[in-house]
């Protein structure tokens, strides 16, 4: 995500999107379009890459903001998700 300078841990992630609801009210996320499905041959890595918009209106401004962004997500041989990360400018998400 923009002006992150390191990965952030899920349970870290969670507990700040929460606070989303303190600063928004009809927060969505909507998906956009279908996933793509990406394979490498080096290192056999699979990977979905999908695109998003999040939405909600500021409890401040009454301003709606809308960020697109796009998640891409790692699955091993058995299939599981071994790594997510999502990419956008949410730097329009003001939280005070």
């Amino acid at each position: 995500m923009s002006n992150m300078e390191k990965p952030v841990p899920i349970a870290n992630a969670l507990k700040d999107w929460v606070t989303d609801f303190d600063y928004y009210t009809d927060v969505k996320v909507n998906k956009v379009g279908y996933p793509d499905y990406l394979q490498y041959k080096d290192k056999d890595q699979k990977y979905v890459q999908s695109w998003w918009q999040w939405s909600g209106k500021s409890k401040k401004t009454g301003a709606v903001v809308k960020i697109d962004f796009v998640q891409f997500d790692l699955f091993n041989s058995a299939g599981k998700i071994e790594f997510e990360s999502i990419y956008g400018d949410f730097s329009k998400m003001v939280k005070n």
